[in-house]
């Protein structure tokens, strides 16, 4: 995993860095957060056997999507979204460089 990168891509759509380690040089870990959501890194060697495997997405419940949306547009692509979901949420999909999908979702209009 390329933590700098994730680091860089975290930033662009709002995220803020809560630590990283080592400071200084190319980092092997990371913790990033935005609105009620922290996410932690870890590139290199780790403690688990296997490569991490992460199947679905992560939920942000954003104040706006379309502000969300705004922040982000000319930065980064949306996997989808924003649009209006068949169970009623208005959700936009992000697609990280490791692979992870992030959803900033609202309840939408009646």
């Amino acid at each position: 995993m390329d933590v700098q990168g994730t680091i860089g891509w975290y930033t662009q759509v709002g995220f803020h860095l809560l630590g990283r380690f080592p400071e200084e040089g190319e980092p092997t870990w990371c913790e990033l957060s935005r609105d009620d959501l922290t996410l932690q890194f870890l590139g290199g060697e780790t403690p688990w056997p296997d490569p991490p495997a992460f199947t679905g997405t992560l939920y942000v419940h954003a104040e706006s999507v379309a502000a969300v949306y705004d922040e982000i547009e000319g930065r980064v692509e949306p996997a989808w979204g924003p649009e209006v979901r068949e169970w009623g949420a208005r959700e936009l999909g992000l697609r990280d460089p490791n692979g992870y999908f992030i959803t900033f979702t609202e309840p939408a209009d009646p």
